[in-house]
């Protein structure tokens, strides 16, 4: 019979260092966190990004999201418009130092996960892993749970 808790254990722990290991890199060569990565690969992947878009899809709160945006527009990665739709709201999109600088970082980032996800597995491991992951991330999302408040 399957540990849960000891897989629970090894998949947050594995998260965690591989996490740490891309912010490193990232860090080092191109002088931005993972999450600013992270937020910098959303925006650029998204017509019409809101900040409650990124949020949603990294699982933080809005007013954490916020901030973060915040810090990239004051490096002058990513502007704000209005949003038509909305008044409240803004759409996000990054600068052309922004795009110069994912545009850099992706290798960067590409390159360690080859490293420390890829090569470890097998193809068809890595495929499983993948198809297992998107399967429970959709459970989560499906029944609403998981998400912080606030």
């Amino acid at each position: 019979m399957t540990n849960r808790a000891q897989v629970f254990a090894d998949l947050v722990r594995y998260e965690t260092r591989l996490y740490n290991v891309l912010g490193e890199r990232l860090r080092a060569e191109h002088g931005l966190t993972a999450s600013q990565f992270e937020f910098l690969r959303i925006i650029g992947g998204r017509e019409d990004c809101r900040v409650n878009d990124l949020a949603h899809e990294v699982a933080i709160t809005v007013g954490a999201t916020s901030k973060g945006v915040d810090r990239l527009e004051a490096a002058g990665w990513v502007s704000r418009r209005p949003n038509p739709q909305n008044r409240r709201s803004s759409l996000l999109a990054l600068t052309e130092a922004g795009r110069r600088l994912l545009d850099a970082a992706t290798p960067t980032f590409e390159n360690e996960l080859r490293t420390w996800l890829a090569d470890p597995l097998t193809a068809r491991s890595l495929e499983q892993l993948a198809t297992t992951l998107a399967r429970l991330r959709g459970t989560l999302e499906d029944a609403r749970v998981g998400m912080p408040t606030g």
